[in-house]
C-alpha cells in the first residue's frame, strides 16, 4: 500500500497547515478562553456564540464569507494589498486564516472549561501572597489547566487535518500550495480512481483513530481517583 509523491506532498502540506494553525490557536484562543471563563460581562453570551458558530455553520458558508472578506473587494483584502502582502485566497496563509476560524471552538471550549474548573480559591490564595495577575495566570492557572490545553491542542490539530469545505472554498486545488489530503481524496473520487482514494483515506482513518485513542487514554488525573 504505497502512496504516490503527490499523496505525500498533500499529507506534508496538511500536517504543516495543522501545526501552524494549532500554534496560532494557542496564542489566540487562550486569552479568549480566559476572558470567557472569568468575565461576568453581558457580552459573554454573544462572544461565546460567535466562537462556537463554526460548530453548526456549514463549512461552505464560513469559507464563502472568508473568501469575500479576504478577496480584492473585501476589507481584509484591501488591507493586505495596501500592505504589499497581496491577496490571501488561494495561498497557504489563506488556508491558515480559514483553519484558525474553523477550528477556534475546538481550542477555546476545552481551555475555557479547564479554567472554569480551577475555581476562585487557588487564584485568591495566590493573590494573598501578593502575586500579580500575570503571576497568578502563569504560575497557577496555566499549570492547573494543562489537561484542557492538551485536549484542545489534540482536537484542534486533528480537526484541521480533516478539513475540506473551508479549505476548498478558500484555497482551491493548487498542488503543493493548497491541495491538502482531503482535497486530494476528492480529486481521486472525482476521477474515479477509487484505489488511490482508498489508500489515502485509510491513512487519514488510522490517523484519526490514533488521535482519538490518545485523547481518551491520556488522563493525567487518573492516578488521583
Amino acid at each position: 500500500m504505497l502512496l504516490s509523491p503527490t499523496d505525500l506532498e498533500a499529507i506534508a502540506l496538511t500536517l504543516r497547515l495543522a501545526t501552524v494553525t494549532t500554534l496560532i490557536l494557542f496564542l489566540v484562543g487562550t486569552p479568549i478562553a480566559w476572558w470567557l471563563a472569568r468575565t461576568r460581562s453581558r457580552w459573554k453570551g454573544p462572544v461565546g456564540a460567535v466562537v462556537a458558530l463554526p460548530l453548526v455553520l456549514p463549512p461552505s458558508v464560513l469559507g464563502f464569507y472568508l473568501l469575500v472578506t479576504m478577496g480584492p473587494n473585501g476589507p481584509v483584502g484591501w488591507l493586505t494589498q495596501t500592505l504589499g502582502i497581496g491577496l490571501l485566497p488561494f495561498t497557504f496563509w489563506g488556508l491558515v486564516v480559514g483553519s484558525v476560524f474553523y477550528s477556534l471552538p475546538f481550542m477555546v471550549q476545552p481551555v475555557q472549561n479547564a479554567f472554569e474548573a480551577i475555581g476562585e480559591r487557588p487564584l485568591e490564595a495566590a493573590a494573598t501572597l501578593r502575586a500579580s495577575p500575570l503571576d497568578r495566570f502563569f504560575t497557577v492557572a496555566l499549570p492547573l489547566a494543562l489537561p484542557g490545553f492538551v485536549t484542545a491542542g489534540i482536537l484542534s490539530f486533528a480537526h484541521t487535518v480533516g478539513e475540506f469545505g473551508v479549505v476548498l472554498m478558500i484555497g482551491g486545488n493548487i498542488p503543493g500550495e493548497t491541495r491538502v489530503a482531503s482535497v486530494q481524496i476528492y480529486d481521486y473520487v472525482e476521477a474515479l480512481e477509487y484505489g488511490n482514494a482508498h489508500r489515502l483515506s485509510a491513512v487519514l482513518l488510522v490517523f484519526s483513530f490514533v488521535v482519538l485513542l490518545a485523547l481518551y487514554a491520556w488522563r493525567p488525573d487518573r492516578g488521583r481517583r
